[in-house]
């Protein structure tokens, strides 16, 4: 069960001119994209640069106070970065981080240069402000979310300021949004595109993928998920993707530090699993239940009564989760009548939807596994 570290340990000595870029990286460089890079990468509208090597000296003597990693490997993951050839000498620029509470949006990113005369653009998922679950939610009901339109402005701005072929990629909502950058960018922009990774990243409406954008760049995308994803399984991706394995279960396969992974690939399964299967049908017939509106509406009062507790992020609701949980109690005891019946009528929708594909779950009568 090989992780992100052994393949530090193998091809880490390696740069990408003696190993060509393989999906492993793709990886990496959406690991990397979660770290908090405020005050050391330099921004999109700045030409200087920072290798790995560097960033990851500062990042490990940051001040107390400084913002909070997502991930309890990230720090270790960014050291063995640094301190590798393959990725020590990389160079970063173009960082942006910008949450937004009012506009309900989280989108940050950030250009890697390899030293293959190419450019990898990546596109961070959603970390830990609860703004980001919000954009998420979101997707749900709108067929363009703001950080979707911030991500298509970043690589053509990006792509003004840097020569050469581009790669894009990310995990999770960061997948999504350079599937979406790429498919809403300029032609010539397109054209410099190589390739695109999606790492168990959501899917899109129908209008995105009958765009003529998205035809031009549909074969340029690698699209990757856990057997047990769930996250990749929503909403609509137009093209097929890749099975892999994790050295985790159910929800927690989502974490790439638990995709297992060999020289210059990760290690591939034949499907996703039932309890997979099972959720993408229980949710895709849920969702297909309720009109746009009806969605909205209960995305809101969700959000709402996570805003109740006062906290802004994951970090803030662990830090006093008991005074956070009697606030949203409270404010789930305020909730008008109305707003009451439209959740209960949608946990209802979904589970009857579950109970209507509950039988995926039985090996006996699903013998396909």
């Amino acid at each position: 069960m090989s992780n992100l570290f052994d393949y530090l340990s193998w091809r880490g000595d390696l740069d990408f001119i003696s190993s060509p870029f393989n999906p492993v990286d793709s990886v990496i460089f959406s690991q990397l994209s979660y770290l908090p890079f405020d005050g050391i990468v330099s921004g999109p509208d700045e030409k200087k640069e920072i290798t790995v090597s560097r960033a990851a000296d500062i990042f490990s003597k940051r001040p107390e106070g400084a913002p909070a990693v997502m991930f309890k490997d990230d720090p270790a993951f960014l050291s063995a970065l640094g301190s590798s050839k393959r990725f020590g000498n990389c160079r970063l620029r173009g960082y942006v981080n910008h949450v937004d509470t009012d506009r309900e949006i989280q989108f940050s990113a950030l250009c890697v240069i390899t030293g293959d005369d190419s450019c990898f653009i990546v596109f961070r998922g959603t970390d830990a402000n609860f703004v980001g679950w919000k954009e998420d939610f979101n997707m749900c009901f709108s067929e363009v979310i703001p950080a979707q339109l911030e991500a298509a402005d970043y690589l053509e701005k990006m792509a003004g300021n840097i020569n050469g072929p581009l790669r894009l990629g990310g995990h999770s909502k960061g997948g999504n949004l350079a599937v979406y950058a790429a498919s809403h960018c300029g032609k010539s922009t397109q054209l410099r595109i190589t390739d695109i990774y999606s790492n168990d990243a959501p899917g899109f409406h129908e209008k995105v993928l009958a765009s003529e954008g998205f035809a031009a760049i549909r074969e340029k995308i690698h699209s990757f998920v856990p057997q047990s994803s769930v996250v990749g399984m929503l909403l609509e991706h137009g093209n097929n993707y890749t099975v892999i394995k994790s050295s985790q279960i159910g929800l927690l396969q989502h974490s790439l530090y638990s995709w297992e992974v060999m020289c210059n690939d990760m290690i591939h399964a034949d499907k996703i699993t039932r309890g997979s299967r099972f959720v993408d049908k229980t949710l895709r017939e849920w969702i297909g239940s309720l009109d746009a509106a009806h969605r909205e509406q209960f995305f809101d009062a969700l959000y709402n009564i996570l805003g109740a507790s006062q906290a802004k992020s994951i970090h803030e609701l662990e830090s006093s989760w008991f005074k956070a949980a009697g606030l949203m109690l409270k404010s789930i005891s305020n909730i008008d009548n109305s707003t009451k019946t439209l959740i209960r009528k949608t946990l209802k929708a979904l589970i009857r939807s579950a109970g209507n594909n509950i039988t995926m779950l039985n090996p006996v009568i699903n013998n396909d596994e």
